[in-house]
């Protein structure tokens, strides 16, 4: 029973980390978004996110999204300078063409710095790219 059971591996999309300037507090901050760079919109969106490493962890985080059309993206959490130090890890689970897809994006810590920043075509604008 077990072995009739599939979960695609999701494909085209990410999680990036994007390094925006805040308004109202006047600083740059790092902001996490999902970007759905399928052809088709995704349903269903639950997101689970935490920091850790050996000797740590973050409380859990869960985010839910109705749906997020196609080649779009959308905010997901502001993530704090100090949870960098931390390996960020990022569970998608998302219902597309009658099919439930998941899958695990990561930032290994002290990965996410100014040096790794890249363009993001969709946001326009400079991020990392989880793992």
């Amino acid at each position: 029973m077990k072995k009739d059971i599939e979960i695609p591996i999701a494909k085209e999309v990410n999680v990036v980390l994007v390094h925006e300037w805040n308004d109202e507090f006047l600083a740059k901050e790092w902001n996490a978004y999902i970007i759905n760079n399928r052809t088709s919109t995704i349903e269903m969106v639950l997101i689970v996110s935490k920091g850790f490493d050996e000797d740590r962890e973050t409380s859990t985080m869960r985010h839910s999204i109705n749906s997020l059309p196609e080649k779009s993206f959308k905010k997901i959490e502001l993530v704090q300078e100090e949870v960098l130090a931390l390996n960020n890890e990022f569970f998608v689970t998302f219902f597309a063409d009658e099919k439930l897809f998941e899958k695990r994006f990561l930032f290994l810590k002290n990965t996410v710095t100014e040096k790794h920043l890249q363009h993001i075509p969709i946001i326009d604008r400079e991020g990392v790219i989880a793992q």
